[in-house]
């Protein structure tokens, strides 16, 4: 694995790992692992986690209940996910991905299996600012610090959109959040943009498939190349507890009028040749 200030390349392996400590935040971990015909066995510690399949034909196992993750794939069907409270211990066997990722938890809740029924699917935005938000533990699902969502932009699209932040600033609940990217076809791109016009933070980072992008803070808006089709997966931990955790980002103020209009007052083309008198 490579990583390079917030941009993270997986290993040969596939594999990704982030901790609280290599990310330079307080709450969120968060990793990628590929088996093949293995078994992960794994404890939450003291973190609520939750396991989300992204391909191939996996189990879990908690105590005596088998579960199964299989997924043929994030383009093609929603996953089944597992969410553990602290102290619980599972194994992961088969042949396949998974991310899994963690933060702080006092056990309120018990472990629970999230079925593709189960999960809301929301469309978000408009025009060239249409995506799908598929909430796997979302504000109205049970846990205590973790929010997890897919993202779909299709080619061309833009999502986080207007910019958004959740960092502490201008009001907003202090959030940490990941990008786990993968992209269609393999060999396209998106642009993952950080920055924070307070301090002068600013990144643009070319999204590949397979890549782990941090947001440690500032707004932090996606764009799809044309012909790219991305899904990134974010797991997302911070101060907000419980009820609070639907408690929505900051706009960035010079963006926030296209909720009202997403078609952002576009170029009508062609431009005349001549202006009319």
């Amino acid at each position: 694995m490579t990583i390079t200030g917030t941009h993270l390349k997986p290993g040969v392996d596939g594999n990704l790992s982030v901790t609280p400590q290599s990310a330079g935040w307080t709450y969120l971990s968060f990793g990628v692992m590929t088996l093949d015909g293995a078994s992960f066995e794994g404890n939450s510690g003291e973190n609520e986690v939750a396991l989300v399949p992204q391909s191939g034909r996996l189990s879990v196992h908690l105590g005596d209940e088998e579960h199964d993750l299989s997924r043929a794939g994030v383009f093609e069907e929603l996953p089944t996910v597992v969410y553990l409270p602290p102290h619980t211990h599972y194994t992961v066997s088969g042949s396949g991905t998974f991310a899994h990722g963690g933060a702080p938890a006092t056990g309120q809740h018990p472990a629970r299996v999230i079925r593709p029924q189960d999960i809301k699917v929301e469309m978000r935005g408009g025009a060239n600012a249409t995506r799908q938000v598929s909430h796997l533990l979302g504000p109205d699902q049970l846990a205590e610090r973790l929010l997890i969502y897919e993202v779909y932009t299709p080619s061309g699209n833009w999502s986080g959109w207007p910019p958004h932040r959740h960092d502490g600033w201008h009001g907003s609940l202090y959030i940490e959040e990941t990008y786990h990217y993968r992209i269609q076809p393999e060999q396209g791109w998106a642009i993952h943009r950080n920055y924070s016009p307070e301090d002068a933070y600013d990144e643009a980072l070319i999204a590949r498939d397979g890549d782990l992008i941090l947001s440690p803070r500032g707004y932090h808006p996606v764009a799809a190349a044309p012909g790219s089709n991305v899904y990134y997966l974010n797991f997302m931990a911070g101060e907000a507890l419980g009820e609070a955790r639907s408690t929505p980002p900051v706009d960035e103020p010079d963006w926030a009028w296209m909720r009202q209009d997403w078609g952002g007052k576009a170029l009508t083309l062609p431009i005349p040749v001549m202006a009319k008198p």
